[in-house]
């Protein structure tokens, strides 16, 4: 079928993208689910922090691509050996489609498949098949097994979940990324109890959403830290019990002062060295630093070795949230039913594709938190 979406060219291109368009709205031929595969209509995809990096070449990917990893869609057709998923079926995305069988999988973490890895890698589903083409009937390559900047996607039947209908589209699409990324790091990878203390670095949509679910697992205090002022104000409207503009002078002090001597978890979500060296510092004797942040992949940081070992301090990744997601998503989507989990406070507003290369923009300059593109 004929379709339209966002396809991405060469990456690196200057801000701002509203003159240098990296995001170029094209036709493009979408074949049929094979085996395995199932053909989603996109409803809502979300503009990631994930997909700003590719943008600007910081995470280098297989080109040319149909950007976009966070969505949700209706099932429209499925292809051979397809059981689980039916036409109708009101499905959201993950960004790893696990295999079910290697080590990884074997071992209850499915996000750590190395198929899903190799696949990405290369720019493909998981069966190594493409059913995306220019045009003109040259390759392109599939974006994190799933390409959701498009009307319509093939993917991986392992690279969806089937959802609540009455959960809205375009706030079921958040949880393909921002909310397993944010949620899973607070619940999963750092299993954060009640009155724990905690801080955030970085308040994007997944800092933000680690922080509704530290106020959803009754942590404190609850500490907020960003360098732009407007996001401590949001914070503290979603339940943060302090914030602190973690480029001040004195702000690591006064994080291990009003926490009396540091934090017992302490979450790096902004992708950055200089955030990660803040987390490590505010986090206490005997704590832990859980970074979800996805920086340049040659970038790394230093640690006192010795301290480390005398204050029994723990540094942890967490990659999609720990997230088993067809465990996972339906259990966060009930939290958001039952409005213990509000994350369409988040939702800053729908964009059409003529919109998309200024909706990066905005992310860009830290003026929005989600947005999402309703390509249909």
């Amino acid at each position: 079928m004929k379709m339209t979406a966002a396809l991405l060219f060469e990456q690196g291109l200057p801000h701002p993208f509203t003159v240098s368009k990296p995001l170029r709205i094209e036709q493009v031929e979408l074949h049929g689910p094979g085996p395995g595969e199932v053909l989603i209509e996109v409803a809502a995809a979300g503009l990631c922090h994930s997909d700003l990096s590719t943008i600007e070449g910081v995470r280098p990917r297989k080109l040319p691509t149909v950007v976009g990893h966070e969505g949700a869609g209706i099932v429209r057709e499925v292809g051979a050996g397809v059981h689980e998923l039916k036409a109708g079926d009101h499905v959201v995305t993950s960004f790893v489609s696990s295999c079910g069988s290697c080590r990884y999988c074997s071992d209850a973490r499915p996000n750590l498949c190395t198929v899903s890895t190799a696949s990405r890698a290369a720019g493909t589903l998981q069966s190594g098949a493409r059913r995306l083409f220019c045009d003109n009937g040259s390759d392109l390559h599939h974006y994190s097994g799933l390409s959701v900047y498009a009307q319509y996607a093939v993917v991986a039947e392992s690279s969806v979940v089937a959802i609540d209908k009455r959960v809205p589209l375009h706030v079921a699409s958040l949880f393909g990324c921002a909310v397993m990324t944010g949620v899973g790091a607070v619940v999963n990878t750092a299993q954060v109890a009640p009155g724990r203390s905690s801080a955030v670095v970085g308040l994007g949509g997944v800092g933000l959403n680690s922080l509704l679910a530290l106020v959803a697992s009754g942590a404190y205090p609850i500490v907020a830290a960003d360098v732009l002022p407007a996001k401590l104000e949001l914070a503290k409207s979603l339940g943060a019990t302090h914030t602190v503009l973690a480029n001040g002078k004195n702000a690591v002090s006064e994080v291990r002062d009003l926490t009396r001597g540091g934090v017992d978890f302490a979450f790096e979500m902004a992708g950055s060295l200089p955030a990660m060296d803040f987390a490590y510092a505010i986090t206490a004797r005997g704590g832990t630093t859980v970074s979800a942040g996805l920086p340049r992949p040659d970038a790394a940081i230093a640690y006192p070795h010795a301290a480390m070992v005398t204050d029994e301090r723990t540094i942890k990744g967490s990659y999609m949230g720990s997230c088993i997601a067809r465990r996972d998503i339906p259990r966060f989507l009930d939290l958001y039913m039952a409005g213990k989990l509000p994350v369409d406070k988040l939702h800053a507003g729908d964009l059409t594709f003529d919109a998309l290369n200024e909706g990066f923009d905005k992310l860009a300059d830290g003026s929005v938190v989600r947005q999402t593109l309703r390509p249909n």
